[in-house]
């Protein structure tokens, strides 16, 4: 049996509560089953290698896995299963086309008036949907040099707006890091607002701590982060602290999900997850159309499904409760709203 991870750990030697935290997490599949009392003849087929894209998965996410159900949704999600072996016709490597929108060492620019950093490589957790899960981040990561090249592309175009932070998990960085890069972006007055894209609040909330909401409270951008849920479940106490806490320093929270079979492809599900997104202060902004991704055929849920599942959200949630059903073109200009063709 799991027992609750302690909610603050004494950090040492100069590494934070929330590095304690994440070490403390599960690699190992096998080791994964036998904490959740899963028994060996209940144990789904894995895939046969795992090395490009290990299972990773922090305690404190583990725990609100259910004890002894191989079909838990938030288990679904981070189990690498032998169907990733298969391969998917109409499934790539990039299927958002990532690496024909760089225009520098980790600098991505699709849509007008945006531009994306890859700041990182790093993830606390393995989402197996996840697609960025081929992408060449040794090649591609915007801090390879400190920074300077992409703040210095950054400063040539003063119709950019608006910087994403994204990854990896941008939060993974330490403070400082992080600090060190804003502190640059801060030098551009063209820059009006800063985005993060992060699942850390949802899956290692212990990385909201003092230091990093003092960074986010003096930060001279509109700022907007972009958390990851896909399952009320996820959404346990310690969740809710961490984005109360970030809430209460202006910061406007939003909330993207991803479609997927076998997790979240029901409307009571879609419903419950708005609900307690809200409840939590963070507003529903996308549902995404799962990206065709290698490896993740097997969470796809059928447009004509989806465009149904939506319609019943309609009818059952206040406007404001209901996230855009969307998918990404690779090339488009913007993110497409997924309807029914006239």
């Amino acid at each position: 049996m799991i027992t609750e991870t302690p909610t603050l750990l004494q950090p040492r030697n100069n590494i934070e509560a929330w590095q304690l935290s994440l070490a403390q997490g599960f690699r190992d599949p096998d080791q994964l089953f036998a904490a959740l009392a899963i028994p060996v003849d209940q144990r789904p087929p894995l895939s046969r290698d795992i090395s490009a894209f290990p299972l990773r998965v922090p305690l404190s996410y583990v725990t609100r896995i259910r004890q002894g159900d191989p079909h838990d949704p938030l288990l679904r999600q981070i189990l690498p299963l032998a169907v990733e072996d298969d391969i998917s016709p109409d499934y790539t490597l990039d299927p958002v086309a990532d690496l024909a929108a760089v225009t520098g060492p980790g600098l991505l620019q699709k849509y007008h008036g945006r531009a994306l950093l890859i700041t990182t490589g790093a993830c606390a957790i393995h989402c197996r949907y996840c697609f960025r899960r081929h992408f060449p981040y040794q090649d591609q990561h915007a801090r390879q040099d400190n920074w300077y090249q992409a703040v210095a592309t950054l400063r040539e175009d003063e119709k950019i707006n608006e910087v994403i932070l994204s990854g990896g998990d941008p939060l993974l960085l330490t403070t400082s890091r992080l600090q060190s890069l804003t502190d640059q972006l801060a030098t551009l007055t063209h820059i009006k607002r800063l985005r993060l894209h992060t699942r850390l609040p949802v899956v290692l909330p212990e990385r909201i701590n003092n230091n990093l909401l003092t960074w986010l409270e003096a930060l001279p951008f509109q700022t907007v982060i972009v958390i990851h849920a896909n399952h009320p479940a996820e959404i346990d106490d310690s969740v809710i602290h961490a984005l109360t806490a970030v809430k209460q320093h202006r910061i406007t929270l939003l909330n993207q999900a991803v479609l997927l079979k076998g997790v979240n492809d029901d409307c009571d599900i879609l419903a419950r997850l708005s609900e307690t997104l809200f409840a939590a202060g963070v507003l529903p902004y996308y549902l995404h159309q799962l990206d065709r991704v290698q490896g993740a055929a097997h969470f796809e849920v059928a447009n004509d499904v989806a465009i149904e599942l939506h319609d019943q959200l309609r009818r059952r949630l206040p406007g404001y409760l209901l996230p855009q059903l969307v998918y990404e073109q690779a090339g488009a200009t913007s993110k497409l709203p997924l309807r029914v063709t006239p």
